[in-house]
């Protein structure tokens, strides 16, 4: 469920203020669900991730962090886009919108449904598992 799809790679915001590189492997990605995610990415929030180390802020002076329910969500000061939420200080999520591509990466599942818009379209029984309230066991966003 957590494969390295990808060795590396490198991203960033929309006006390229903030930039990026990953030097080791990203988790595939998991689309988040709850209410944080849906109200501070305006809908469904895909990441994936790496650990802390292997990523290198490029450019980061307009790197902004707001912290929030026990998490940290890095974000663009000039062109507001969300790029980073953390919890645990050994692991870092990225937004998978911010990687320039292609990743190789693909959907592994998703997660908190049971906090999604009423708006959202039921999951493709047949496309990747989803999860009523928070992660599987061994995944984290």
């Amino acid at each position: 469920m957590c494969g390295a799809a990808s060795a590396a790679g490198s991203g960033g915001c929309l006006c390229g203020a903030v930039r990026y590189s990953v030097h080791g492997p990203l988790r595939d990605v998991i689309i988040c669900h709850c209410s944080a995610c849906r109200r501070s990415h305006g809908g469904p929030a895909p990441f994936t991730a790496c650990d802390a180390g292997h990523l290198e802020l490029v450019a980061a002076e307009a790197l902004r962090w707001h912290e929030l329910g026990g998490a940290r969500r890095g974000f663009c000061g000039r062109c507001g886009s969300r790029l980073f939420w953390q919890r645990d200080p050994s692991r870092i999520s990225i937004a998978a919108g911010s990687l320039d591509g292609p990743t190789g990466l693909r959907i592994s599942h998703h997660i908190h449904l049971a906090g999604a818009g009423d708006w959202e379209q039921p999951l493709d029984p047949h496309g990747p598992p989803g999860y009523e309230l928070g992660t599987p066991p061994a995944a984290s966003t």
